[in-house]
């Protein structure tokens, strides 16, 4: 009996994945659990729109995303803070001073925990930092710390 499984079942397969098992197995353990459900045509095209719908999601996550690194990389992030006689920051400057200035000074809206720093900013000059906004899609960012 081909059976369409709600949740993981151990050596049978995964979530949303139709499988072969005996009759038995599936009326006396599968359905009255409801960890399965028969796999008709109702629950085939289900599972093929959920995947179509998921894949839709990917895509435009990723259309997004390149949008987002294209902008990044026309983009100077200029951040002003003070300092003291010998150039060092009061402070320093962090990736969501970053994420901050830059949702303010040019509307896009990056999660701090995406910019890539190995540390702190902690003078002034211009930095050239990764931006991790999808998998395999990173985009660059400039910040210029002045006075």
């Amino acid at each position: 009996m081909k059976v369409l499984l709600l949740q993981d079942v151990k050596g049978q397969g995964k979530k949303d994945q139709i499988v072969e098992v005996s009759d038995g197995y599936a009326r006396n353990f599968l359905f009255p659990k409801k960890l399965a459900v028969i796999a008709d045509n109702k629950a085939i095209n289900e599972v093929k729109n959920k995947e179509a719908s998921k894949q839709y999601k990917i895509e435009t996550e990723k259309a997004a995303a390149r949008a987002t690194a294209e902008k990044l990389s026309q983009i100077v992030v200029k951040i002003q803070t003070g300092a003291g006689a010998d150039g060092r920051l009061y402070g320093s400057v962090t990736a969501k001073d970053i994420a901050e200035t830059l949702a303010k000074q040019h509307g896009v809206t990056v999660d701090k925990r995406k910019i890539v720093m190995p540390d702190p900013i902690k003078a002034y000059g211009t930095y050239n930092f990764d931006v991790r906004l999808y998998p395999e899609i990173v985009g660059k960012v400039k910040v210029t710390v002045g006075a």
